[in-house]
Parts: C-alpha cells; structure tokens; sequence
C-alpha cells in the first residue's frame, strides 16, 4: 500500500462489506498486550510489533490499586493476578539504620473502593497478559524504520525488510517511542509540533530493579508473612534511595534509585538510549551492595545480599523520567502509556501511574475505537483519538504531580525531608481525601459485562462507558454513504 497524506477519496458504505478497522500495535510492553487483549476481545483485527527479539522477564515488583480491578475482573484474569500477588496494607518508611519511621496505611480500601491493592513482581503479570493474546498477533523482532500515515491507513516499514498495513497504529513503545519520534518529527517538519515536546526527556535518576531467587525464611524471614512488606529506605547523606518487596513466589523484589546531580548524569548519559539488561547494571550492583535491608532477621541484610540472591541475567538499568506530552496524536496514529506519559518512578504506590495509567488509557481507546463505524475515515477516527485524550488528560496530569511529590519524598534533599515530615504527620482525613481523587477512577470496558463494584464509593463517570459498537443491523448500511477519505 503507497501512503499519501494527500488523498482524499469517496466511499459509499451502503455497498461496503463490514470491516472494523485494523489496528497495528507498536510495543508489546504491559500498556501494548493489554491494548491487544482488549481488541482481541472487542473482535477488532490488530497486530502487535516488537523490537526486542524475545521476552525477556525483567523489572521488579508493581503496585495496582482498585483502579484496575474491573478491567481485571471483566477480562477474566483477577482470580489469577490475586494468586501470584500478595496483599498490601502500608508502605513503611524507613532510614539508613533499619529502622521504622512511619507507615502509609492502605486499610479500608475493599470496603471503599470495591478491591484490595496488591504487588505483583512484572514478570508474572506480563505473563498473564501474554497469555490473553494469540501467539500469531505477536511479532518479535520487529524494530521500526518508518512509519506513513495518510486519508488511505497506515504503513510501517521495520529494520528487517518486512512491512505492515492497517488503518490505525497505537504507540505503545514506551519512553523512547519509535513511533512517538516519527511522528513528531513530521509534525516539527510541518511547524505543528508544540515547543514543549520537542525538548530532550529530563534525565535525573537512574534505577536497579530486579527479583531475587525464592528466598527461605532462614535468608528471609519475613518472606512468610502474608502480606507484602512494602519498605523504602532513604539515604541519610548519599543521593539514593531503595525499596523491598516480598512476592507470592517467596521472592523479594526491588528497586535502588540513584538521584543525579551535574556530574552523576553526565557519568549515566551513555546509557541514556541503550537497552535494559544485566550489562549496564553491575558498575551500579558494587556502588550499592553496603545498603541495610530489613528482613525480619537479627542479622543484618544488605542490598548485596539481595543482590547475590538474584540471577544476574534478572538484574537490568533503569532510566527514570517524567513528562507529560501535549500530542497525543495526529491523524491515524494515537499514544499511550509511556508513549504520551513518562513515569518510569516506581515509588507511588496509590494507583494513577506506571502500568495501572498505560492500562487506564488502553480501556478509553479501545471503548473509542469499537465505537468507531465501520470503515472509519480519518476525521472519524481522529475524533475519537480527541475523545480519547480528552478523557484521560485530567486523571494522567493528576498522577503526574502526585508521582512528582512521591518522589521528591524519596531524595536527599531539604524539599524531600520536609515532604516526609508532612507525611509522617499527615491527618488520617487527609490522607483519605487523597486516596478518594485517585481511588475513584476505575474505568470499566464499555463493550464486556460490567462487574458488580461494590466499594463504597462509586467510581467517577466515565465518558467512553457509553460508547457502543455498530450493530449487526448496520452491516450492509452505515451512515449515508458519499463520505471524504479525508486528509492528514
């Protein structure tokens, strides 16, 4: 298929076989399988296009509150998320002297909120995603050359030779996004593209995550307790700071989180663009493996313990950044997840950010995009990318700034000493206060059953519930017919 932004032609659907449009996923991180389970079961034709070779199951362990559980729940995978996940009731703040400072309560949230929050190490929820995807709609090793976008669909062009065509793609390629870089760089070419976005990512931190080897109660004892133990540990007089979680599989997870400074980041900017993975992660393993670890034993822990119990090939480099972009798309080609919101912080664990936001906007735009007639024109399905942002934007600039204060919370700073003192003091309405704005945001799949929410407090309207399919009845006649191709 040849690409002409250009184009504008007719079509008369009244003669036009049905067809949703196809819809070519770039990413097959959480936010792209879980946009290719949702249209897998909407019937919507997508393929996934990643570039690593194979799945590799790095990353450490991920928070997901109540706002996540109805898509869960509808897609028929709570049940297993719970069993290979622990409970959590607090996150303990503690210093460089293993000693507890203060706890974040997570009580109530059941009663309130319809749903317990839980941990869960990455690997086994990228598992159970996976799963929910058929092997032949998944591509690995596909890294993307080119992309074309036009009144007539979408081309991709990949480092192979290969290419793909469909009528939509979703950028779901993370921080670094191919198709995010592509089309920005068309937009700039077209003096479209706002000043904000074509700025260099902030670079400040730079984590190790990774997941240790099941672990015995004589290694760790507090790897039998029921619930997970949640622990941040902040550096008294070094710029770092590092979180434990214990797992359902007896495993502890974590994350050390290095705070640049001038020198420190330009030391980090070579890895700036490289890839995840054991290589660049062992110079950062030494300078760390003195850090006290509480674990319920007498003895004392060290972050080098954790380290040594863990394969080496399961220890990665992480860059953290934060931004939210003002495109979201253009034409046929839409954003999600990391593509549009970077949070890569890791340490805020009430809800909004990370994978549970990527999840969030893979249920608008798919509720949007199974809304869309058949044989959508541009303009329709740029309408729908509108409605799309236009739901999210609020929820996704919310947990920016509350990521923003919880990560101030975990530096070395006076701004982030006076953040945890704020915490540690916070009034219990408060706190509750806080957790109602985030907690009430638990979208739900407009095209599955809806499952009973029996929190409490009832979640906030959602504009793409009520968004339906074309119906059966409109297959041999949509619309009036005579409609413009459109243009981009």
């Amino acid at each position: 298929m040849e690409i002409n932004p250009a184009v504008t032609f007719k079509h008369d659907r009244s003669v036009m076989y049905a067809k949703r449009p196809k819809v070519l996923i770039v990413g097959a991180g959480l936010a792209g399988l879980t946009m290719g389970m949702l249209l897998h079961k909407a019937d919507i034709p997508f393929e996934i296009y990643e570039r690593a070779p194979e799945v590799k199951p790095l990353g450490s362990a991920m928070y997901f509150s109540a706002t996540t559980a109805p898509m869960f729940k509808q897609c028929g995978i709570y049940d297993e998320f719970v069993s290979v996940s622990k409970p959590v009731s607090d996150m303990k703040i503690c210093n460089a002297e293993r000693q507890l400072e203060y706890m974040i309560p997570f009580h109530g949230h059941e009663e309130l909120f319809g749903s317990e929050g839980y941990i869960v190490a990455r690997p086994k929820l990228y598992d159970i995603l996976l799963r929910q995807v058929p092997h032949k709609h998944l591509h690995l090793g596909k890294k993307v050359l080119s992309m074309g976008q036009g009144g007539n669909g979408v081309l991709l062009r990949f480092s192979d030779g290969t290419e793909a065509e469909g009528d939509i793609l979703v950028g779901a390629d993370g921080a670094y996004s191919a198709v995010r870089q592509g089309l920005y760089e068309k937009l700039k070419k077209e003096n479209r593209l706002p000043a904000g976005d074509g700025l260099p990512l902030p670079f400040s931190t730079v984590s190790l995550v990774g997941q240790t080897r099941p672990l015995t109660t004589e290694e760790f004892p507090d790897i039998e307790l029921p619930d997970c133990q949640f622990r941040t540990a902040v550096g008294a007089n070094r710029p770092y700071a590092w979180k434990t979680f214990t797992t359902a599989q007896r495993t502890v997870c974590f994350i050390v989180t290095q705070f640049l400074d001038t020198e420190s980041s330009k030391d980090n900017d070579a890895f700036r663009n490289s890839e995840w993975g054991p290589e660049a992660a062992q110079a950062m393993c030494e300078q760390v493996r003195d850090f006290p670890v509480i674990s319920g034993s007498a003895q004392g822990v060290t972050m080098g313990d954790i380290i040594d119990w863990t394969p080496k090939d399961l220890i990665s480099k992480v860059m953290l950044e934060e931004k939210v972009f003002d495109t979201w798309f253009d034409c046929r080609t839409v954003l999600i997840g990391d593509g549009m919101f970077i949070n890569k912080d890791g340490f805020n664990p009430s809800g909004g950010v990370g994978a549970a936001n990527a999840m969030h906007d893979a249920i608008v735009l798919a509720n949007l995009i199974n809304g869309l007639p058949f044989h959508p024109i541009s303009e329709e399905i740029e309408d729908a990318f509108r409605a799309y942002k236009k739901e999210r934007i609020d929820w996704v600039e919310k947990a920016y700034s509350s990521s923003a204060m919880f990560r101030t919370m975990a530096g070395p700073t006076m701004a982030a000493k006076m953040v945890r003192y704020a915490m540690k003091h916070i009034p219990a309405w408060a706190m509750r206060k806080v957790e109602l704005r985030v907690l009430s945001n638990r979208p739900s799949v407009a095209y599955l059953p809806p499952q009973e929410d029996k929190g409490s407090v009832r979640p906030f309207f959602q504009p793409s519930l009520s968004v339906v399919a074309p119906v059966e009845e409109e297959k041999a006649r949509v619309g009036s017919g005579g409609e413009g191709g459109g243009e981009c």
